[in-house]
């Protein structure tokens, strides 16, 4: 799969998605306003918030594609991920918000005032829309996965492209949500006791809580300017090392631009005997090779050094708390 098809993936799966949260949303905020459920509310505010979210993450697609130029040589796929960090703020806020906030007051001073049977009906609706599009986004995560020689949890966990884990995550919940409001419903309609419908609410907002600081830190990480996986430092490191006139990689420095461009950057010890066309010629054949098995990979730099005293022949690289968990996971991969 191309780097563009991979991009018209990702934008297919938020339109998806999108169409899907907006249709559910008036359905359930209708139900709710009819029936006076508490959780059937709460799921509304759900809905909505995942609509604006995935108009965010259509932004962030949009703008984060745009092409480089002379104030930004490296392009502007950062952008894309300060949309999604404002979508999971807005899942935080509207959706987790209003979820737990409404919980508490169904709890404290309501009383149920309509029809069950519409909740039910919307409810299993939406939970059979909600379906196709998780089943659009799990399709891309397995397709995804299988390109890059890893798992799906793994993928999701590292992946770059946060619009499809966005989508993943939220439409997780969104079934997650449908099933805790519909047991809420049940469990009132059979005790005439409020309590379990505003319960479903609380735990309908804490779900949306969880979905949105997973996402917001992810976001926050690629903002700062995070590091590819340790499997791809390595495999990179080997390719680079590879090179005819390379005695060894002396620091090697990677960041992701934005979910599908990555900024290769490396200090190289060449042969004593390497001339400066020999320098030249491995530096452009780094990049072919580079460029060539991960198409991700827009910008290679090489700096010529000599091997520091005491080297033990690996590349140095920065350290970070997250490098302990995701080297030993590589090495059981």
């Amino acid at each position: 799969m191309s780097e563009a098809e991979v991009k018209t993936e990702s934008v297919g799966t938020v339109v998806v998605a999108g169409a899907a949260n907006l249709a559910i949303a008036v359905a359930k905020l209708v139900a709710g306003l009819i029936s006076g459920s508490a959780a059937m509310l709460s799921e509304a505010a759900h809905s909505v918030a995942d609509t604006t979210t995935e108009v965010l993450l259509y932004l962030a697609l949009r703008r984060g594609a745009k092409p480089a130029d002379t104030r930004h040589p490296f392009g502007y796929g950062k952008e894309s991920y300060v949309w999604a960090f404002l979508a999971a703020l807005f899942t935080f806020v509207a959706g987790a918000g209003f979820a737990i906030t409404h919980g508490v007051t169904t709890i404290l001073v309501h009383e149920h005032s309509g029809d069950y049977l519409i909740s039910y009906i919307v409810l299993a609706i939406s939970f059979a829309i909600e379906s196709i599009s998780l089943a659009r986004a799990v399709k891309q995560v397995r397709g995804e996965s299988r390109r890059w020689r890893t798992t799906p949890r793994r993928f999701l966990r590292l992946t770059a492209d946060t619009a499809v884990k966005a989508v993943f995550l939220e439409d997780s919940a969104a079934l997650t949500g449908l099933l805790i409001a519909g047991v809420g419903l049940g469990l009132s309609q059979l005790t005439g006791d409020e309590l379990y419908d505003g319960i479903a609410s609380i735990l309908i907002g804490v779900l949306l809580l969880v979905v949105a600081v997973i996402l917001a830190k992810s976001n926050i990480s690629l903002l700062v300017g995070r590091a590819v996986p340790e499997r791809l430092h390595r495999e990179i490191e080997h390719e680079l090392a590879a090179l005819p006139t390379v005695d060894r990689i002396d620091t090697l420095l990677t960041m992701q631009l934005g979910p599908d461009d990555i900024l290769v950057a490396a200090k190289v010890d060449f042969l004593d005997d390497a001339t400066g066309a020999d320098i030249e010629a491995a530096a452009d054949e780094a990049e072919r090779r580079l460029t060539g098995r991960y198409p991700e990979i827009g910008y290679v730099f090489l700096d010529p050094t000599r091997s520091m005293p005491g080297t033990d022949g690996r590349a140095r690289r920065t350290q970070d708390e997250d490098d302990r968990p995701v080297d030993q996971e590589a090495r059981q991969a």
